[in-house]
């Protein structure tokens, strides 16, 4: 139950105002029920520190709680919320609609990841039909998943600003279009270019859908779908140089690029048409809309009418804050760091697995494609892991019953599994002879890992590196050999699985001397939260 204190976000009788802005007093002179309180992604970075975020995270019987004061001083404006058990409200949505819409951007997330590696088992006929060196052939990989890293940046806060659906929507359309120039390009500048902007298209849905997970579920329930979304990235990769590879032997490199139409066309008609929007602001700005037609009472409001920051400081918190979370926080940098030697690691055996089984071994690109199925297999099982991992997190949080549980206590699986990644490195550096079978080389790399704190940020980093990593490989390979070339990479990912266990012992001490450190998903229903400061609110 909401106090009023809660309410207004300050004490009973306190008053703060900002020059040019409205007075933010905070007595309460109309009666408010507030029935619960759910978790939501708040549009905290696009509002201003003076901004009441309670009419996001309750629900009123008469679906209002009091405003600021209007401009003639003398009313106040009604900040619109939910109602109990109301129908608009995504959380209160039935179960087989909510698991429908996961599986819908869980498929997209499949999709767009498939995108970006189906085209690596013909990169050769690539490079020889437009008469160019396999590194620039490369970089209709690089340019894809660099889109990966930039996009993010934009699509995360214009999500908050105007809602889930129209992202999706115009972003998938966006990308869809611009698949039917690469399939049809006469030169590479023209397929380099369709690439680039697919990418950026492209990594909308990545950045937007663990949103729009949150939209739906409460974080109690939340476990299974975030594993369904979370195996996405990982298995689309795993799948696209299968299929790829077999399309490529019997119909060419350009069938890879209608495939990819075709799938995406598919999902854009399923988001456009049967998903609704999810995101709880913009739901209530669409109510509060609604009210001021049909009332003709202006004073109905969201907090995102009254209170937008200034548009230089929202470039700044979009453009900035993500380097300085990744620079200037280490938790996010080494998290950020332990990704991006995953997704490189992914993204390095696009170009590895061919050099070792195609001109090692001597197979088909068909035939080398079958290699990445265990990645799969080492993914969808990772993903069945995830009930188990959520039931022993919550009884490990038990005895922290209206406290709240150390952050540390999620990287238990991790410790755990981020030692398979090295051990499977080895095994596949060291029956990477010509003369060993290829049922000896299908290790399972990929289990549970933990979410970063701050996705832009680590999306960022992540993708430039996994960009970079394939314009490389195939000369690393060469130079080093296969055995030393995949055991570098092994003792990489072997130093990678100090970071759990540096957060185990220290994490606490380094979360007190951090400005923007906060509970978020993991807060336990019921308990308390801890007042944040100004600037934790970007």
């Amino acid at each position: 139950m909401a106090s009023t204190a809660d309410l207004s976000g300050r004490k009973p009788g306190a008053e703060s105002s900002t020059p040019g802005s409205l007075s933010r007093t905070s007595t309460l002179d109309v009666p408010v029920a507030p029935t619960m309180s759910y978790d939501i992604n708040l549009p905290n970075r696009i509002l201003s520190n003076e901004a009441n975020l309670a009419e996001y995270t309750v629900e009123t019987r008469d679906g209002q709680i009091p405003g600021p004061v209007e401009p003639d001083g003398r009313h106040r404006y009604r900040l619109v919320t939910f109602q109990p058990n109301d129908p608009e409200n995504p959380k209160n949505w039935s179960k087989g609609f909510k698991w429908y819409i996961t599986m819908v951007v869980a498929i997209t997330c499949f999709v767009v990841a498939f995108a970006s590696s189906i085209v690596t088992p013909d990169i050769d006929g690539v490079a020889e039909e437009f008469n160019v060196s396999n590194e620039v052939a490369l970089l209709s990989i690089t340019l894809f998943v660099v889109g990966f890293g930039v996009g993010p940046l934009a699509f995360a806060p214009l999500s908050e600003v105007y809602g889930r659906q129209v992202i999706y929507v115009s972003t998938l359309f966006v990308a869809v279009v611009f698949i039917i120039p690469c399939a049809l390009a006469k030169n590479i500048a023209t397929l380099l270019v369709g690439r680039a902007i697919d990418g950026i298209a492209f990594s909308a849905p990545i950045t937007i859908i663990g949103g729009t997970l949150a939209d739906l579920w409460r974080a109690e329930e939340r476990g299974i779908p975030m594993a369904a979304f979370s195996a996405a990235p990982f298995v689309g990769p795993a799948v696209g140089p299968l299929v790829g590879g077999f399309l490529s032997d019997h119909l060419g490199w350009r069938w890879l690029y209608w495939l990819t139409l075709i799938l995406s066309g598919v999902i854009w008609l399923l988001i456009t048409f049967t998903i609704p929007e999810t995101y709880a602001p913009t739901i209530l700005a669409r109510r509060a809309k609604k009210l001021r037609k049909e009332t003709g009472q202006q004073d109905w409001v969201t907090e995102q009418d009254l209170d937008m920051r200034p548009l230089a400081e929202r470039i700044r918190i979009f453009l900035v804050m993500p380097l300085k979370l990744l620079f200037g926080e280490l938790i996010v940098f080494l998290i950020s760091l332990y990704m991006s030697v995953l997704y490189g690691l992914l993204y390095m055996f696009f170009i590895a697995y061919p050099i070792v089984f195609e001109e090692g071994k001597g197979f088909s690109a068909s035939i080398s494609g079958l290699t990445f199925i265990p990645l799969a297999v080492g993914v969808v099982s990772s993903s069945l892991c995830a009930p188990f991992v959520n039931k022993h997190y919550v009884k490990v949080i038990a005895p922290y019953a209206g406290r709240m549980p150390p952050a540390e206590l999620r990287l238990i699986p991790m410790m755990f599994a981020c030692w398979f990644i090295p051990i499977g490195m080895i095994v596949f550096a060291w029956t990477s002879f010509p003369r060993l079978i290829w049922r000896q080389q299908l290790p399972r790399r990929h289990l549970p890992g933990p979410r970063a704190s701050a996705l832009a940020a680590k999306t960022f980093i992540r993708s430039l590196w996994g960009a970079s990593v394939v314009l490389f490989t195939t000369q690393m390979y060469h130079r080093l050999g296969y055995q030393w070339a995949s055991t570098v990479l092994a003792g990489i990912s072997l130093l990678c699985c100090a970071i759990p266990f540096l957060f185990w012992k220290f994490g606490e001490r380094i979360r007190t001397r951090s400005k923007y450190a906060y509970a978020g998903d993991d807060d336990v229903k019921g308990a308390p939260i801890p007042e944040k400061s100004n600037t934790s609110r970007v």
